[in-house]
């Protein structure tokens, strides 16, 4: 058990898009993720700030980044508890995925470096839309701010 969720209760919620994403396939890789890879994620988060806070265009991705690693946060920490696996698996993906700097379009290459992080951050906020809303609801809620 994960963060107190249970890796066997995956359901894949991707919002009102239909992206062509398998069920199957996000099942799949929502199992690859464990506790190490939250660790790496909550561990690189001066990291992950940096890669978007070098460019005016990318400070909305930013702002999402911290937003998620506040969510994961407050998961560990047991004050939010209202976030099913899937959500967290698809966060951790999302931020593993930013920090590679080898990835699909590597991000030294000036201009289309972050093209690809973009992508994958924006699909993965796609599918967790309604998570994310709810958790900002609740901080507000909880008067913790954004």
């Amino acid at each position: 058990m994960l963060f107190g969720k249970k890796k066997d209760k995956v359901h894949f919620n991707p919002g009102n898009r239909d992206d062509g994403t398998e069920e199957a396939y996000m099942k799949d890789e929502v199992d690859k993720i464990n506790e190490e890879d939250v660790e790496v994620v909550l561990n690189n988060e001066e990291n992950i700030d940096k890669k978007f806070s070098g460019n005016n265009s990318l400070s909305k991705y930013l702002e999402l980044g911290r937003i998620m690693i506040s969510m994961l946060k407050d998961v560990k920490k047991g004050t939010y508890k209202n976030i099913p696996w899937f959500t967290i698996a698809t966060i951790v993906m999302a931020l593993l995925y930013v920090l590679n700097p080898m990835d699909i379009v590597p991000d030294f290459i000036p201009g289309v470096g972050y093209i690809d992080d973009v992508a994958i951050l924006t699909l993965g906020v796609g599918w967790i839309e309604s998570d994310l809303h709810r958790y900002l609801d609740w901080r507000m809620e909880n008067n913790m701010g954004i």
